[in-house]
């Protein structure tokens, strides 16, 4: 389902010039066929995550979705980059909020090309899943992606984060805000930590050194009415070396304040 009313002027101008291009070709170099989480998927997940990296590739040929060119760069930048924080997520939910992870609501917060939401979207077709993105072209590529894949479980929101954290329609509904290189994280989490529900958590999918910007972020979290849980290394082959999830409790309601104004975190971080 796409929230939009302005998608509709240039779906088939896109999809006229972006179905006619070569298939993508996936390697077997080493450091793909030994991607650790992408192996633990099924065959159609497999397939699935292919058919993504291969639009994702032929779309950014006439708009900027993603800086990488190759497909197996993308495998191992961003595929497995954003696989790699399902264990940690899952680990901290079963602990931290005493429930199953069979069904969960999550929303990916600035999703851009669809990551890490599309994938993980398809490597738990269980979860509802959904993508918040402000820019109308990266929806239409998100609509389309979704068809091609053939995801039922995968909900495209269009808006910003601050207004949608104010709308009773999502704010305090997601058992699971993530983000992955959307702002630093005394910003993020007032875009995100609005959304979660009360004993919800908050993953933001960060490098190798976020602590600067953890005890950076400290007030925010505060007057989110959120918590540090803890800092989780991940596995991951990104050329960056290694990454960390850095994952918060939504210990109580958001203040009704909270998100400001569109534009206001970022220019006036707490």
């Amino acid at each position: 389902m796409l929230l939009s009313s302005n998608l509709q002027f240039s779906r088939w101008i896109f999809f006229k010039h972006l179905t006619n291009g070569k298939s993508t070709t996936f390697s077997h170099h080493k450091s793909v066929a030994t991607l650790s989480h992408f192996q633990t998927l099924s065959s159609r997940q497999k397939d699935q995550i292919h058919l993504y990296v291969e639009t994702l590739l032929h779309w950014n040929k006439r708009m900027n979705l993603t800086a990488v060119r190759e497909a197996n760069e993308v495998m191992e930048r961003h595929v497995e980059d954003s696989l790699a924080i399902l264990p940690p997520l899952s680990d901290s939910y079963r602990s931290h909020c005493g429930a199953s992870c069979d069904k969960l609501n999550l929303v990916d917060v600035g999703t851009g090309a669809g990551l890490p939401g599309v994938v993980l979207a398809i490597a738990r077709p269980e979860w509802d899943v959904t993508l918040m993105e402000s820019m109308n072209k990266r929806c239409v590529f998100l609509e389309h992606v979704v068809s091609v894949i053939g995801s039922s479980n995968i909900e495209i929101v269009r808006g910003r984060a601050e207004s949608l954290g104010q709308n009773p329609c999502f704010r305090e509904k997601f058992d699971i805000a993530v983000a992955r290189a959307v702002a630093e994280m005394r910003i993020l989490v007032e875009y995100c930590l609005p959304l979660v529900r009360v004993g919800g958590l908050f993953i933001a999918a960060k490098g190798h050194d976020p602590e600067d910007e953890i005890k950076k972020a400290k007030n925010s979290l505060e007057k989110m009415g959120a918590s540090l849980l803890q800092v989780c290394s991940v596995e991951s082959q990104s050329p960056y070396g290694q990454r960390t999830a850095v994952i918060c409790s939504k210990d109580r309601p958001t203040p009704v304040k909270y998100p400001r104004d569109p534009g206001t975190p970022a220019k006036e971080p707490l």
